[in-house]
């Protein structure tokens, strides 16, 4: 039966995509709805959306599956002594054939389907039931590429066994866009790879570079791979300066603000050529050339006046014990992910005027409210909000925290307070879609943003921050068992031990002034 159930299967599937292409032009049997067709036509159709977008992720499984069974079995097909080079090429190029994939592409694929089949089963279990898409399924694959066995299994286990505890209210990583979901699994795999994290940053250090590329109608791309802390920091000064710069007669979008000031930046000759700006929160240490013996902190040289009274700002969270150097566990800079502990005391020691603390609950690393009662939010608050989101929280936004705008959730007018539970930061466009469409936002907590729900009625989960309980050395053990729960000794123990030059370094925002 095999070719001929293979040839009626797919005849049955493209009988159904004939029906439900009518579905969707309005044409069924049967209304969706005979009291409101259109209104029952508008939901029907997101019902077939949703359902097809679970259909392509089952035949993305099915694909990676036939192609893997394809590639097994043209290997044992092979003639004895067949070089393996060979036979992989002829594989891909094969595949890269029947679907029209290029050399690259087809490697790509193969490389996916093949972590898919071997070494992450649940990933693509998920993919076939249609929870989640390839893009996800590739994602899963290339941050487990470079764990062990153990540790890719622990990576897709965290994400979905069904057994790992998570949030009710928090949104799955097939509720989130891939894209979102890559960022988590990468700081998953951040904060638990076997390797030290300052390990795997000195070595990437050293591939530090900017690499330039042509594109399209006279247009090209400079971009540059640097440390994290520089690479945030720049961004963060980018939107700083162009925001700085817009008002009622500049008729540039702040997304060519950007690359207007970028371009001015790096194309501008400076007049600040000393060291003086190596370690500023806007251009953290790196370390030094030693082949010149020249420093390459990145605002040598290109001190303009313009920029020189701006500052960009960086939040990072870093457990007390790691800003000591008591224990090496990652800190995590807003907008990016982990980072090395060794990265986060620098800019604990040269950016103290921009590095905003916070108080982490030792027992589950999650941030402490910090509260008001007056209407207006400070500036603590907003720090806090930047913690709890990471960015915007509308489903798959990626908007950076600086940008968002602090709302309401329930009015104030309303009886709302003004407390991190009642507060979101959507960014621009989504503060303006909330306020002028039926999108309404659902309720938050201190550690939780909102969800949404849709004028169509749909409920959508929040994307939540991963937190995960600091790494305590177990002579301190016996000081975090003696808080028995309580949060009001949270702060007393963050401080053990602490000089008083350290504790200026140490502490963190708990109960901040007015």
């Amino acid at each position: 039966m095999g070719r001929e159930a293979v040839e009626t299967a797919f005849a049955d599937i493209r009988a159904a995509l004939a029906v439900l292409n009518a579905e969707v032009d309005g044409c069924g049997s049967e209304p969706f709805s005979a009291a409101d067709p259109l209104a029952g036509l508008a939901d029907g159709s997101l019902d077939i959306l949703a359902a097809a977008a679970a259909v392509v992720a089952g035949v993305a499984g099915l694909k990676a599956r036939a192609a893997m069974k394809y590639a097994d079995s043209a290997h044992t097909l092979a003639p004895p002594g067949a070089p393996v080079q060979a036979q992989e090429m002829a594989v891909a190029a094969e595949i890269g054939c029947v679907l029209a994939l290029g050399p690259r592409g087809a490697s790509a694929f193969l490389s996916v389907s093949h972590a898919l089949t071997t070494t992450l089963p649940l990933t693509l279990a998920a993919l076939q039931a249609g929870t989640i898409s390839w893009q996800h399924a590739r994602a899963m694959a290339d941050e487990a590429a470079t764990l062990g066995p153990a540790g890719a299994a622990a990576l897709e286990a965290h994400f979905l066994a069904p057994d790992t505890p998570r949030p009710a209210a928090a949104a799955t990583i097939g509720e989130m866009p891939a894209h979102r979901f890559r960022h988590k699994a990468r700081t998953w795999r951040e904060r638990h790879h076997a390797e030290s994290i300052e390990k795997r940053h000195t070595k990437g250090a050293a591939d530090r570079r900017v690499e330039y590329r042509p594109d399209q109608d006279g247009m090209a791309w400079l971009s540059a791979y640097l440390p994290a802390a520089q690479a945030m920091a720049g961004w963060n000064r980018l939107n700083a300066l162009s925001r700085a710069a817009q008002g009622p007669h500049e008729p540039r979008t702040l997304t060519q603000l950007r690359a207007d000031t970028f371009a001015s930046a790096i194309l501008t000759s400076g007049t600040n050529t000393s060291s003086s700006s190596r370690g500023s929160i806007d251009s953290p240490n790196v370390p030094p050339d030693t082949s010149t013996g020249a420093g390459t902190g990145v605002g040598a040289g290109t001190d303009t006046t313009p920029s020189s009274s701006i500052r960009a700002q960086v939040l990072v969270t870093v457990p007390v014990l790691s800003l000591m150097g008591v224990t090496d566990e990652p800190a995590m800079l807003d907008g990016y992910g982990p980072i090395p502990a060794s990265m986060a005391r620098d800019l604990v020691a040269n950016g103290a005027d921009s590095f905003y603390r916070v108080l982490v609950d030792p027992r589950d690393g999650a941030p402490l409210e910090i509260g008001r009662s007056s209407y207006r939010v400070t500036k603590a608050m907003r720090n806090w909000l930047r913690m709890r989101d990471g960015q915007c929280p509308f489903p798959g936004c990626s908007n950076s925290s600086l940008d968002n705008e602090a709302d309401h959730l329930l009015a104030w007018q309303h009886g709302g307070t003004t407390g991190i539970s009642n507060l979101g930061q959507p960014c621009p466009k989504h503060h303006k879609l909330r306020h002028s469409s039926g999108w309404t936002p659902t309720q938050a907590t201190k550690n939780e943003p909102p969800g949404w729900i849709s004028p169509s009625g749909r409920h959508y989960k929040s994307e939540h921050q991963d937190w995960e309980p600091p790494h305590w050395p177990e002579e301190l053990t016996p000081e975090l068992e003696r808080l028995n729960g309580s949060t009001a000794g949270l702060a007393d123990f963050a401080y053990i031990g602490l000089s008083p030059a350290e504790d200026g370094l140490a502490r963190f925002l708990h109960d901040p002034p007015a």
